[in-house]
């Protein structure tokens, strides 16, 4: 891969920024990986990759042929014949491998993921640890895979259930964490025993394809893992394959209630992690300089492209005084492309992205909003093309605001007041998307009912992005999550496989349990 060959050098020393400039001077095609190859698509149909921070085209994505999809569709079912019967211990000696081989290129993934997706460097490997995280939850699944038994559940009878794979499962990724969201699916999908066909973002391919070449040097057996590409159509096979049995879907909400509906319609499970509003409630009493660093930090860093970024912060009571101190910290952050040191902010992934934030913002001034901070006409000097938009400050914002009723993806921070708590509370309750939430106080009293009360998936008490690690599953709510399971953890186990229940009679003294009745037997 041409990709692969251009970042090796990082792994090497030289520096990311070399890389950069050295890589985005010629368009390279993203690879299919099919039954543990990487092929050129015999595709006519291409999806440009741009550089968000230059817009120049780093890559070209094939739109995968009917022939190409069905042949990674059948590579997935032919190694699920052998691989669901592989041992535990098997598989968890491969996760262990793939580990140890992602921390060995963290800065070669995290420069791909910079150089398509535009987050800063720092914040592309906070990506990857996210989701290396992940898989090493998954090398301890052998306690998360054990079944339950009760013996003498009757007279001589016994039951036991078994946690067992379901076949061919599917992910369907994101831009905005190429490294992360992929590493939430296929990992739990393979040590338990599935196979899995990943379609990451035509944005942002590349992360996933330098993973497959780890989970090769890994020694995954072919077809354990493939990789389509596409949009639409791809989409259509996953969610329309009878052999596909699970879907695993992060993105917009336009998208995942379609993949929702059409996947269950198909007799699919589906979990669907989709769009977001989340709020931090800030009350008088919490320490000042570190709540307003950590809102600034989840309101623009990612460029705001975080499906737990801040975008809403309800001030209470007197800390409504302190607007004009999150905006003097909002204008120290450093606006620039992401592999340049020193940046806070990087652009935001396409150009189409950036006119519907400016859209937003232009519409929620319109409709009363006050724009404290304006970073709409940021300049970046060394990148005049790139897609940047500087963090921006609304206030006098309310519920009936287009910016606070749509997702802005972007690092735009709408400030509303209130004089109390249960306002606050009311508000986010209010609110069609239940993903996360967090509050700042010093008052244990305080947090106990916000927590209480409050109905939201994931909260934070003091902490401002309260993802959770993967000893528990990722579980956003309402509006933000569609499906009985959720992300990671032991839920995502659960999701990836099915129970199968045996019940056994061995009656002393008799080789075979006779019962002439055909009524319904009654054990005792």
């Amino acid at each position: 891969m041409a990709l692969n060959n251009a970042l090796s050098s990082v792994r090497n020393g030289s520096s990311v920024l070399n890389f950069v400039r050295s890589y985005s001077k010629s368009a390279t095609s993203t690879k299919l990986f099919i039954d543990g190859k990487f092929q050129d698509s015999q595709t006519t149909q291409w999806i440009d990759v741009y550089d968000p921070a230059t817009n120049n085209v780093v890559t070209r994505v094939p739109q995968s042929t009917k022939a190409e999809m069905d042949a990674a569709l059948e590579s997935s079912k032919n190694a699920y014949k052998t691989w669901k019967n592989t041992t535990i211990l098997t598989r968890q000696q491969i996760l262990f491998k793939l580990q140890a081989l992602i921390r060995r290129d963290m800065k070669k993934l995290a420069a791909s993921i910079t150089q398509e997706q535009g987050k800063t460097l720092g914040d592309a490997e906070g990506d990857v640890v996210r989701g290396l995280q992940v898989v090493e939850h998954s090398c301890g699944a052998a306690s998360l895979l054990l079944g339950e038994t009760l013996q003498n559940i009757a007279k001589d009878m016994d039951c036991t259930s078994y946690k067992l794979p379901l076949g061919v499962t599917a992910g369907i990724c994101p831009f905005n964490f190429p490294a992360m969201i992929p590493l939430w699916m296929f990992p739990t999908a393979l040590v338990t025993g599935n196979t899995s066909i990943i379609k990451p973002s035509e944005k942002t391919p590349g992360a996933t394809m330098l993973l497959m070449e780890l989970l090769n040097e890994a020694g995954c057996p072919p077809g354990v893992v493939n990789v389509i590409h596409g949009a639409h159509d791809a989409v259509n096979f996953i969610c329309d394959s009878p052999d596909i049995r699970a879907i695993s879907f992060v993105g917009s909400d336009t998208a995942g209630q379609y993949i929702y509906k059409r996947g269950c319609a198909n007799g699919k499970r589906v979990q669907s992690n989709m769009g977001a509003k989340n709020h931090a409630v800030v009350l008088p009493d919490a320490n000042k300089e570190t709540t307003i660093d950590q809102i600034c930090g989840a309101a623009f860093g990612a460029a705001g492209q975080r499906c737990m970024a801040i975008s809403v912060a309800i001030l209470v009571g007197e800390s409504r005084n302190w607007i004009p101190d999150i905006v003097a910290k909002a204008m120290k952050l450093k606006v620039n492309a992401g592999h340049e040191p020193g940046t806070d902010v990087g652009p935001v992934i396409s150009t189409a992205a950036k006119q519907r934030i400016l859209h937003l913002v232009e519409n929620g001034i319109k409709q009363g909003a006050k724009c404290e901070l304006d970073g709409r006409g940021v300049v970046v000097e060394k990148y005049p093309n790139g897609n940047f938009v500087g963090p921006t400050v609304l206030t006098n914002i309310n519920t009936n605001n287009d910016c606070y009723k749509e997702e802005l993806f972007g690092p735009v921070l709408s400030i509303m007041t209130v004089d109390t708590m249960d306002e606050a509370i009311n508000i986010i309750n209010g609110n069609k998307y239940g993903n996360g939430t967090a509050i700042f106080t010093t008052n244990g009293c305080h947090a106990r009912q916000f927590v209480n009360e409050i109905d939201v998936g994931q909260v934070g008490v003091n902490v401002p992005i309260p993802v959770p690690l993967p000893m528990f599953s990722f579980t956003g709510s309402r509006g933000s999550h569609w499906g009985d399971l959720h992300f990671y953890g032991k839920q995502g186990i659960n999701f990836y496989t099915q129970t199968k229940t045996v019940t056994s009679m061995w009656r002393k003294g008799q080789s075979v349990a006779a019962n002439g009745s055909a009524s319904m037997p009654v054990h005792t």
